[in-house]
């Protein structure tokens, strides 16, 4: 059983949000075999479009949570996806920090790398906006050897 951490954009637009949806879909049926534990913080965009595609596929979702006040910092309208997908998790690990920010964005990140045997990053090859954003996520899960697929299909926008 392969386990696979995401990372990814947020605030996807409706026709790239379809685009990477139906990638991720393949990669994770690629990758995935044999079985597959699919590891996310659930942000919006990329990590949920991933953590609901292995669901799909039959595989366990792992959620790595950044922080205890983390729901309250992704959009309201979001929260019910939130909920659905955390209910179905089979394991939940939040991070030791009250409010969610660049460090504990970050510390999720390689904690997801750290029990990975793969990562995919939905990534327009951009430098990150911020610590703890996607390319340093690449970098680092690169720096420690992991492999990583970068997805990014043809006509994707970030908005």
């Amino acid at each position: 059983m392969i386990r696979i951490a995401i990372t990814g954009h947020r605030g996807l637009p409706d026709p790239t949000r379809t685009l990477v949806d139906a990638a991720l879909r393949s990669e994770i049926n690629r990758l995935g075999e044999r079985g597959l534990v699919g590891v996310s913080c659930l942000a919006d965009g990329a990590d949920a479009l991933f953590a609901q595609a292995v669901l799909d596929s039959g595989g366990d979702l792992v959620a790595v949570l950044p922080a205890r006040g983390y729901r309250e910092r992704l959009p309201a309208d979001y929260h019910p996806t939130f909920d659905a997908l955390l209910e179905r998790a089979a394991e939940v690990i939040t991070l030791d920090y009250d409010k969610p920010g660049s460090a504990a964005y970050m510390a999720a990140s390689v904690r997801m790398v750290q029990g990975a045997d793969h990562l995919v990053a939905v990534w327009d090859g951009q430098p990150a906006a911020g610590q703890g954003g996607t390319a340093d996520v690449v970098t680092h899960a690169r720096g420690q050897g992991l492999p990583v697929t970068v997805i990014w299909p043809e006509g994707s926008s970030r908005g």
